[in-house]
């Protein structure tokens, strides 16, 4: 097949898509740190009239705040009594700039990784998911523009035409990743998607809409600038996302059916069906859009639609994905083969299902959403990165965002170790792993995606525990990254039990690694960013639900 591609000779700026900044929503300036009050923003645009700032409680937990207005970044060093200037900060800015890519002399995103040690596989590519982190870093050290000529760039290839052999992909699906190729005899560049027809195990992903609609939320929120959302172009690539994921048919579930290898982990490893990872970014990225779409006859159509999902998709979350002591116990006390609607084992569930570790894995106080439920399946593995979306979207309510970090706290050395953070915990080892992964070398017990210790996480964690008032529990994983991670050369991932070990095929000066410890290090500095990528609670998709609560135990 052809690949989809942007000729640059033909739309260096790509036609159409030029915008020029606007003043009109300048009412989404950051809130300040030392500063609660409620101000109108672009969010109260959402049904629930939320806005986007730091709770009383939250900024009681945070000291040592640098005054407001300061950004941090390779030329502004901070000087405070915790963010005294560290050489890690100025050793990741320079590496992340040189990770930048450009097409037609405009920065369009970062590599995936700057190793030429190794064979470059696709770390020379811009990856939609991987480029998050390096976007907020940009964000929030006020430069724009990088992340403007990304959005408008993956937006363009959107539209292409996409084929896996003879078979037509949606038309909304977002690449995974870009190249740019130069051709040094026509003077031209082009934009080489990659929508999964060359990826290992050729998964198209579902993660990168997702991704994209919570970026395009960040941006806004960041830069006070809402024509880029409200473009016609922008606008439609929305539509399209959502027309994918909101589509009805044969599933009984409001949480999104899923292959394997479809986000993150994006090999074989035993998450098909509905992983938790899908289904938070699944609810964040409807609730961003909710924010984004215009009140057009087109866009009211989706807010209604969006709005039903929501409220089914919150309930289902929270009820049947939920796990504390109480609800473990019932589930150990299950009967089966119940029928009708008065069932209580409603998936049939078999007790003896219940792995061993489970039962030493929970705490007395706390909790966790599990990695995927469907017909007689309930994976309890601990996932890292749908836990703290959960937190950051308010799918989880506040109490059960406060079980996630008790739980955490509890699990401290399983979950964080000495290389913050686990991807997910257990790893699956022996028989289990042969059957589950496909006996993949990369993926043995705690490497890679199987129980591997990944720095970048530390972003979201970060960001969980300020949203959640616990903004010592990221210091505290802060400390243990800065006392290896630059002088291992920015690993990819890690590996063993507790993430000793830099990865037996990570690579080195990984893009991610780099900007998610700078996202987390500014996050702390000044707490205001967390408004990018976060979302209060909407009072009405709070159900009552009425199983186990762990905070109360």
């Amino acid at each position: 097949m052809s690949p989809i591609a942007v000729d640059g000779a033909q739309s260096g700026t790509v036609k159409g898509f030029e915008i020029e900044d606007s003043n009109i929503f300048k009412l989404l300036d950051r809130p300040r740190p030392v500063n609660v009050e409620r101000k109108r923003s672009f969010d109260e645009r959402s049904f629930s009239e939320l806005s986007i700032s730091l709770t009383s409680h939250i900024l009681d937990h945070l000291d040592n705040v640098s005054p407001p207005g300061r950004r941090s970044g390779f030329n502004t060093p901070r000087s405070s009594s915790y963010f005294e200037s560290h050489p890690m900060v100025a050793n990741a800015w320079d590496a992340l700039r040189r990770s930048l890519v450009y097409f037609r002399e405009q920065p369009v995103g970062t590599i995936a990784a700057l190793d030429h040690s190794s064979e470059e596989l696709n770390y020379d590519q811009v990856f939609v998911r991987d480029f998050v982190p390096s976007a907020l870093a940009f964000l929030m050290n006020g430069e724009d523009a990088i992340v403007k000529n990304f959005l408008l760039k993956t937006l363009r290839l959107q539209s292409g035409e996409k084929k896996v052999d003879l078979f037509q992909l949606g038309e909304g699906v977002m690449p995974a990743s870009f190249k740019v190729l130069h051709d040094p005899v026509r003077n031209s560049e082009t934009l080489i998607a990659d929508f999964g027809e060359s990826a290992i195990g050729r998964v198209a992903p579902v993660d990168s809409g997702f991704w994209w609609i919570i970026l395009l939320r960040a941006y806004t929120k960041s830069t006070g600038d809402s024509s880029l959302a409200d473009m016609p172009e922008c606008q439609r690539g929305m539509r399209l996302i959502l027309s994918l994921c909101l589509s009805e048919g044969f599933d009984t579930f409001p949480t999104l059916l899923c292959a394997d290898g479809c986000c993150m982990i994006d090999r074989r490893m035993g998450v098909y069906g509905y992983p938790i990872e899908i289904q938070a970014l699944f609810f964040m990225a409807l609730r961003c859009a909710l924010l984004l779409l215009k009140q057009d006859v087109e866009g009211k159509e989706f807010i209604d639609r969006i709005v039903k999902r929501l409220h089914a998709l919150s309930y289902h979350m929270r009820s049947y994905f939920w796990l504390d002591l109480k609800q473990l116990n019932d589930i150990y006390r299950y009967k089966t083969e119940e029928y009708s609607h008065t069932a209580v084992n409603k998936f049939n569930v078999m007790p003896d299902s219940l792995p061993d570790w489970v039962f030493d894995f929970m705490p007395s106080r706390g909790g966790y959403f599990v990695g995927n439920v469907s017909p007689a399946k309930m994976d309890f593995r601990w996932f890292c990165l749908g836990n703290c979306v959960a937190i950051l979207s308010s799918l989880a309510t506040d109490e059960q965002a406060s079980a996630i970090m008790d739980l955490i706290e509890s699990r401290w050395e399983e979950l964080v170790g000495e290389m913050p953070l686990k991807i997910c915990y257990p790893a699956i080892e022996s028989h289990e792993w042969r059957i589950v992964t496909g006996c993949d070398p990369k993926n043995t017990r705690w490497s890679y995606h199987n129980g591997g210790s990944w720095p970048v996480l530390l972003w979201l964690l970060t960001a969980a525990c300020i949203k959640t008032g616990r903004p010592q529990i990221a210091r505290r994983a802060i400390e243990r990254v800065e006392s290896r991670l630059a002088k291992d050369h920015w690993p990819e991932y890690y590996d063993g039990k507790n993430g000793r070990y830099i990865g037996k095929q990570a690579r080195k000066f990984q893009t991610w690694s780099i900007a998610g410890y700078l996202v987390a290090k500014m996050m702390l500095e000044d707490p205001s960013h967390l408004g990018m990528i976060s979302l209060e609670e909407d009072k009405q998709l709070r159900p009552l639900v009425k199983r186990s609560t762990s905070w109360t135990c």
